[in-house]
């Protein structure tokens, strides 16, 4: 017995050795690969994509290795310039082109007191617009075009974030936070942080659907003295700023005064959702959520899906489960005039029972009757939807695709929504009668052929036996009857 154990002891200790041998490897391959990842980059410098390299090609390195700018490679042949953290290649910040350039030789960025991003089709892409003589990247991230003193600061990232925002980064009314998928941002208000669904794209900055107004508990918010501004802390935590370091609002994270060691970051998700992260040294770790129920995000269900409390998503139209992951087909996501557009035709769906899950923060009408506030939608070639209340009498107008609704208890609550429907049948009946056209010409061609076959054939059969008998050849008419029995008869 002592000796199984021994020796599992021993095989425990190999294991361990391994693990432990392997990992120091790693560490030191990626410092190894990170030291020949210039920490500066001057005046000449230039880089292309390295058409071997699958997924981010490193092209700047901070001095301590956490972090790096590079081609970041997306959709399998385009490119993303990007600064990411290293150990879990989480992207933190992006340039804003207006499209993406290729993963090709052509694509180039370079340096010459400006950081640019080019090609030889369509130009600049992307540009800082600066006179410096160095890029760095700082120990936190933030990409800067310095001057050679070293102090001034021609341009940096943490002034125009993505969809991400670190640890001391302040982040002003003047920027925006954009969800990687498009139709979420944050921005900040006089007095409040904002987070907004932009699905049509007609309107700026969109639909708010969440408004954390300033609980102003240690400071309140002076009119006259400034914007407000948002910073998240090293402590674990969402301050809103106006004025010196008393915040006028605190929003905790789960390790709010907590030792955590690791760097924090807040994201705005591709589901329109707020989120804070801490990295463990392993891995990030969710320490916050502006919206914890997912019936109360703008579209947890997509568009005309319903969202059932503790019980997950459906579809307006009484399916259980949304086909292919949609309740509705492609030409109903998109957003645009439906009078002037597929010859006004679509068809309306109603449903009881339902509400939006951002009322308190839209606008609305008084209306008499869901009658009435139906025939507002109706009439207006920009609504896609109405949601009515009995009890309150407030319409609900959409100027877009009806996104996720909250499945209630009161029936009085009642949605009424157009569907397109003359797309995706244009298309069907186009084909069909397209079908149907070449069948009619096919068959009319060879009943035709066929004819003129037949026609030949037997013209040519009378001719012959005519000549043979010596008869006049003349007309097919006068042809007499006794001979044109005559005919019949041999031919029998």
């Amino acid at each position: 017995m002592d000796t199984l154990g021994l020796h599992f002891n021993s095989v425990s200790r190999i294991l361990l050795l391994t693990i432990f041998s392997v990992l120091c490897i790693n560490t030191w391959w990626s410092s190894a690969e990170a030291s020949t990842v210039p920490q500066e980059l001057l005046r000449g410098f230039k880089a292309t994509p390295n058409p071997s390299i699958s997924s981010f090609q490193p092209l700047l390195s901070d001095s301590t290795g956490n972090y790096s700018l590079g081609f970041l490679r997306v959709n399998k042949n385009q490119i993303n310039l990007a600064v990411l953290h290293i150990q879990s290649s989480e992207q933190l910040w992006s340039a804003r082109t207006a499209r993406l350039p290729r993963w090709a030789d052509p694509t180039q960025l370079f340096f010459n007191g400006s950081l640019v991003l080019s090609d030889p089709h369509t130009g600049v892409l992307w540009s800082t617009h600066t006179d410096g003589d160095r890029v760095l990247l700082s120990n936190s991230s933030n990409l800067q075009i310095q001057k050679v003193d070293g102090v001034t600061v021609e341009w940096q990232s943490f002034d125009f974030p993505t969809d991400t925002l670190v640890e001391n980064q302040n982040f002003t009314s003047a920027m925006t936070l954009v969800s990687s998928n498009g139709p979420y941002s944050m921005r900040l208000g006089s007095d409040f942080i904002g987070l907004y669904a932009k699905f049509n794209p007609s309107t700026d900055p969109g639909q708010i659907y969440l408004k954390h107004k300033a609980l102003e508990a240690k400071a309140a918010v002076v009119k006259g003295q400034g914007p407000i501004r948002v910073i998240l802390t090293s402590d674990g935590y969402l301050g809103m700023f106006q004025t010196g370091s008393t915040p006028v609002d605190v929003q905790s994270f789960n390790s709010f005064q907590q030792n955590v060691s690791g760097i924090r970051r807040v994201r705005i998700e591709p589901d329109g959702n707020l989120k804070g992260y801490f990295w463990t040294g392993l891995s990030w770790i969710v320490d916050y959520q502006a919206i914890s129920d997912p019936c109360e995000l703008p579209s947890s269900c997509g568009p005309y899906g319903l969202c059932q409390p503790g019980k997950g998503c459906s579809c307006l139209d009484n399916r259980t489960e949304p086909i292919s992951g949609r309740c509705v087909s492609p030409e109903n996501h998109i957003s645009g005039d439906l009078c002037s557009a597929y010859d006004n035709k679509y068809k309306v769906l109603r449903r009881s029972g339902v509400e939006l899950p951002y009322k308190e923060l839209m606008g609305y009408r008084k209306m008499e009757s869901i009658k009435q506030c139906e025939t507002a939608c109706e009439m207006n070639c920009t609504c896609w939807g109405a949601v009515y209340s009995n009890s309150s009498g407030f319409c609900y107008i959409l100027d877009y695709p009806m996104q996720t609704l909250v499945a209630v208890g009161d029936e009085t609550k009642m949605g009424y929504f157009k569907l397109r429907e003359g797309v995706g049948k244009k298309k069907v009946n186009a084909w069909l009668g397209l079908g149907f056209g070449l069948l009619f010409g096919a068959i009319l061609i060879l009943g035709g052929v066929v004819g003129l076959g037949w026609y030949r054939l037997r013209n040519r059969g009378v001719k012959g036996y005519v000549e043979e008998e010596g008869i006049g050849v003349g007309p097919y008419k006068d042809l007499g009857a006794a001979s044109f029995r005559s005919i019949e008869l041999c031919e029998k």
